[in-house]
């Protein structure tokens, strides 16, 4: 269903790169949202005590080879060292659920399973937030965080989309599940036709990664698989325009 695009790891520099020893220890330590610490492979033994702190904390960290973190760099003084700091704090999953009851309606949200562009989340937070959404569900792992970009690509409306990062997207899923919300999938052999869908209920729509779509365990917690109907040559959709088609026929089956 979506747009294959070519891989890439190395998150371009934003104003949301933090670099140097001190400067990072420090972030870490406030508590402040930091979705993935780069430390240099020469650096490594040097940077133990940070490393220690970013692991109790559940921050992820990229061991890599110094011309990385070189490239990254807007000061040209990392010390080896660069943290990846989020836009803006996540929220938990019962923050989600709250905002949904606060405004007297059934549950809807995305869940990106793996999206590693920052463009195509910043257009998903917008289409979200447009469409009246109560919340996103983003991974820990493998996929980008909140960063200056998302923010940027995101025309402002990642300022009032709260957005949960889970620790294990699966068990999230299951969570919810748990609290009636279903599930619907959206890949090209889907099961079900997108207009035969049953939006009007508590309702996750998930949406996979720009290269290989849902991954299969996640495909596996969907209730249900949904697939848009392709009227034209192609046969595929970016991930963010397929999240605002389906986003806008859950806003039609609740009005």
């Amino acid at each position: 269903m979506f747009d294959k695009k070519q891989k890439n790891n190395t998150p371009q520099p934003d104003n949301m790169l933090i670099e140097g020893r001190n400067a990072v220890s420090e972030l870490i330590k406030s508590g402040q949202a930091v979705d993935k610490l780069f430390v240099a492979e020469s650096a490594h033994g040097r940077m133990g005590e940070i490393i220690a702190l970013a692991k109790k904390k559940g921050i992820p960290v990229t061991i890599c080879d110094r011309r990385k973190l070189d490239s990254m760099s807007q000061t040209g003084n990392h010390q080896g060292v660069i943290a990846q700091a989020a836009a803006q704090d996540y929220v938990s999953l019962d923050e989600l659920f709250e905002r949904a009851e606060q405004k007297g309606e059934q549950p809807l949200f995305v869940i990106c399973d793996g999206l590693e562009d920052p463009h195509n989340l910043g257009a998903i937070v917008r289409s979200a937030e447009a469409a009246g959404a109560h919340g996103i569900i983003i991974p820990k792992r493998r996929a980008v965080g909140l960063t200056g970009i998302v923010a940027r690509a995101s025309a402002g409306a990642l300022s009032h989309m709260p957005v949960h990062k889970a620790t294990n997207l699966a068990s999230t899923i299951d969570e919810i599940k748990k609290r009636g919300v279903w599930v619907y999938g959206a890949e090209a052999d889907g099961t079900v036709d997108l207009y035969k869908a049953d939006f009007a209920g508590a309702t996750a729509l998930v949406i996979g990664s720009e290269g290989s779509g849902i991954s299969r365990l996640i495909r596996e917690k969907c209730d249900f698989i949904v697939s848009i109907p392709m009227r034209g040559q192609v046969n595929s959709l970016n991930a963010s325009n397929a999240a605002a088609i389906l986003l806008y026929e859950a806003v039609r089956r609740r009005i």
